[in-house]
């Protein structure tokens, strides 16, 4: 614990102040056993509040000396909290600079940051380069941070995956620190094999490969190579969500380190409040350090992937939509189509070893395909998700997502296609970019599993609809504009049409969501309320609102 040692801050300040401009002189021993509050006394009438802050991290009296010499490298920082000054530039380098000292070298990686860890991003769009990344390995390592970023007031980002597209929500630039939990690693399961323990760190084909062993799955992400944290906290759609809800819903217990640095538990027992909130409601309360999640005897599966000319573009949307409108109640069943400029993927899923003869006939009588990537399988969840992982290029670029929902209907699905259509080829003309038109069926069945697992704030509707969405990838940042405006266009059309026909789902799903949407007031005004209270009993002094970087954040609405 940090004790008298603390003093000898205060009187070594006085010793040299008519002599040093530094406000805070380096500490080599503690000096006297006269109490930290009558030293202030006597020497501060604003006393320096850096002692305090080293006693909430609960050092050892050797390190807690340590920590103040190295604020005393730093005295513009002291006259700034002070209010002796206006210059804050150094708070941040000074954070950075204890966050080494107490974590170690190994943790903290300070600027110039090595370019693995900025360009560790999945899109070009975030990559930015910190003050320094705190490469955290253990909740404590997280508490330490937070309690540093909050007293110091710095700008920071948390970085689970890194899978988002949008500027600031995983990145941060050099007025800020990147707290990064991908060696939050841990995943194993409970005796009883009900439970999975899940770090944010793991990506979700790690996590399908870790489970396949004991013939069970969670509920979690379609493509390998998300993070788990991002993902459960903006909901989280799954090949068969139909049947057990999204990955937030599947979740039993979040350890979260909140913006004071306390650690708390939230589940049905125990803040059960902030555990509604974090199933869904973004990165507003808390940092998650573990997912305890219910696993899913969902281990093997049948299913079958097919490729068609985009010239059958329109078939294949009539047979999704009557699909759609008249199998898709079989909660075990769905169906992924991705329409590209060349190309049309469709993928026909079952979660039991072989799928029922009808359940896809819908799709019987569309022309032959281009090719049958992969031939009709009983194969697991965890060699699907190798496959797609085998689809994926590694080739850095930019990116960007968009969503929007709407019921049910093939002419206005055809209607925004060819829009899409004629706006996509335009500006892969002209600067080379692809983009996907992609309708992702939602079922009355995956709002019924949300609620019979406690709830979430989302708000989605207990009926079938579909949530589009986009995937844009392109080289050139001086193409953003340009490429953006495309499914920016798009999401506009669609909402005018489906407002103009009756077909209007105002959800806007926060995993799909670009930088500009605004996906948590799309929850419902009654939800929304209630966030915003969570968020202010669990972080009253807003860290997360005003601190973060970036996010789907609750001052924005």
């Amino acid at each position: 614990m940090v004790t008298l040692h603390c003093i000898g801050y205060f009187i070594g300040a006085s010793v040299i102040a008519a002599t040093s401009a530094s406000f805070l002189p380096r500490v080599d021993s503690p000096r006297s056993q006269l109490t930290t509050d009558a030293l202030v006394a006597m020497n501060h009438p604003m006393p320096s509040p850096i002692p305090s802050l080293v006693r909430s991290l609960d050092l050892p009296d050797g390190q807690a000396n340590a920590v103040l010499n190295v604020f005393s490298d730093y005295p513009t920082v002291d006259e700034f909290l002070t209010g002796k000054s206006e210059d804050g530039s150094m708070l941040t380098s000074a954070a950075c600079a204890v966050l080494k000292l107490i974590l170690g070298e190994t943790k903290v990686n300070s600027k110039p940051v090595n370019a693995t860890l900025t360009d560790d991003n999945w899109s070009q769009t975030c990559w930015k380069s910190p003050s320094c990344v705190v490469l955290a390995e253990s909740k404590k390592d997280v508490s330490v941070a937070m309690k540093i970023i909050k007293f110091l007031k710095l700008k920071f980002a948390t970085r689970s995956g890194g899978h988002s597209p949008n500027p600031g929500w995983s990145s941060i630039g050099e007025d800020g620190i990147l707290i990064d939990l991908q060696k939050l690693n841990v995943i194993s399961v409970s005796d009883d094999k009900k439970v999975a323990s899940i770090g944010p760190g793991q990506k979700w084909g790690e996590v399908y490969e870790a489970l396949d062993p004991h013939e069970l799955s969670v509920i979690g992400g379609r493509i390998p190579q998300v993070g788990v944290g991002g993902l459960i906290l903006g909901g989280g759609f799954f090949h068969f969500s139909g049947k057990y809800g999204l990955a937030a819903d599947n979740v039993k217990d979040f350890e979260v380190v909140l913006a004071d640095g306390f650690v708390v538990n939230a589940n049905t027992d125990s803040n059960s409040d902030l555990f509604w909130a974090l199933k869904g409601g973004g990165p507003n309360f808390g940092i998650v350090t573990k997912f305890d999640m219910y696993t899913v005897p969902v281990h093997k599966i049948w299913y079958t992937v097919s490729v068609y000319s985009s010239d059958n573009a329109v078939t294949c949307i009539d047979a999704f939509a009557n699909w759609q409108q008249t199998a898709s109640s079989d909660s075990k069943a769905t169906v992924a189509m991705i329409i590209g400029l060349d190309s049309i993927t469709l993928g026909f899923l079952y979660a039991e070893p072989e799928a029922p003869p009808n359940i896809f006939a819908a799709f019987d009588n569309l022309p032959s395909p281009l090719a049958v990537a992969v031939p009709p399988t009983t194969g697991t969840v965890n060699i699907l998700s190798q496959i797609l992982a085998s689809t994926s290029s590694s080739e850095p670029m930019r990116h960007d997502y968009r969503g929007i929902s709407s019921d049910v209907d093939a002419q206005l699905y055809k209607d925004v296609y060819a829009i899409w259509k004629e706006k996509a080829t335009a500006v892969h003309a002209e600067t080379g970019a692809n983009m996907t038109f992609v309708l992702q069926p939602i079922t009355a069945g995956l709002t019924a599993a949300s609620n019979a697992a406690g709830g979430n704030p989302m708000g989605i509707p207990e009926k079938t609809h579909q949530w589009w969405t986009t995937l844009v990838d392109w080289t050139a940042a001086a193409d953003d504009a340009a490429v953006r405006a495309v499914p920016i266009a798009v999401t506009d059309t669609m909402k005018q049409l489906s407002k103009e026909r009756g077909l209007d789902v105002p959800f806007i799903f926060t995993n799909d969501a670009s930088r500009d949407q605004n996906p948590i007031a799309s929850y419902g005004a009654a939800n929304v309320q209630k966030l915003k209270e969570v968020a202010e009993k669990y972080d009253p002094g807003s860290v997360f609102q005003n601190q973060q970087s970036g996010g789907f954040l609750l001052k924005d609405l």
